[in-house]
């Protein structure tokens, strides 16, 4: 497996999430790719992409974390 083929699938969960109309499936599929897009920043050296993505994952996790803290918080 060459990592390129790494950088298309993050790209396709990227765009992905992109077009979910639900938030919460939104910020998962755009973990993933973020994720995704880490591990491929990583294993060719591309500093910015790797750290760019790592800082949109915690994002993306505070923001599902504030979506589940919501949910509840109404279902109690």
């Amino acid at each position: 497996m060459t990592w390129e083929y790494l950088g298309y699938v993050a790209s396709a969960l990227l765009v992905t999430s992109l077009a979910m109309s639900d938030v919460v499936k939104l910020r998962w599929f755009n973990l993933a790719g973020c994720i995704a897009f880490t591990a491929y920043g990583v294993a060719i050296a591309a500093w910015p992409v790797a750290l760019t993505n790592a800082l949109l994952s915690v994002v993306n996790i505070y923001h599902l974390h504030k979506l589940a803290q919501a949910k509840r918080h109404s279902a109690g």
